[in-house]
């Protein structure tokens, strides 16, 4: 029998960044610092991420284009290969993001694509941690507690167990 079903997210809506409290406001800004070095020449649409670590550490990662657009890497994806490979037993607890393009901040906040959706999901995965989605744009910056409210259907391990003999 069918069965009809919904899901919900909720977050934090700011009108201004500063109403974010001062590690969040640092935050956006590493991220925002970030954006300013990323590799964009083709589309000009520069991303920043920049993670929070338990420990207090920030880890930061921006967007890198290439001719062949496939091969590019995200600013979010970028971060957290820094993390997995400089901290790889450090929890991150906040990663926020940021965009601009050549007329400066987005107006709105960007959110991640969906293969960093899935990364960030791993990365929860992979430490056991929660991790706060902070996303920054000029007009207002949104905070989403975890990753499932972005991608609650997630593709995880245990999707690729098999119950059937091989």
């Amino acid at each position: 029998m069918a069965r009809k079903k919904t899901i919900t997210i909720s977050y934090t809506e700011y009108d201004r960044t500063d109403e974010v409290d001062d590690n969040d406001k640092l935050l956006i800004d590493k991220a925002r610092e970030a954006a300013l070095n990323a590799y964009a020449p083709y589309s000009m649409f520069r991303v920043g991420a920049a993670i929070r670590l338990e420990s207090g550490a920030i880890i930061k990662g921006t967007n890198v284009e290439n001719a062949a657009f496939p091969s590019g890497i995200c600013a979010e994806r970028s971060a957290i290969a820094s993390l997995v490979s400089g901290y790889p037993d450090e929890k991150p607890s906040a990663i926020a993001i940021a965009a601009m393009t050549e007329n400066g901040l987005t107006d709105e906040p960007v959110t991640p694509c969906g293969n960093c959706r899935q990364v960030i999901a791993e990365e929860e995965a992979r430490t056991g941690s929660r991790i706060r989605i902070i996303l920054a744009g000029k007009k207002k910056t949104i905070i989403i507690e975890s990753i499932k409210s972005l991608l609650p259907l997630q593709f995880s391990k245990s999707n690729m167990r098999s119950t059937l003999p091989l």
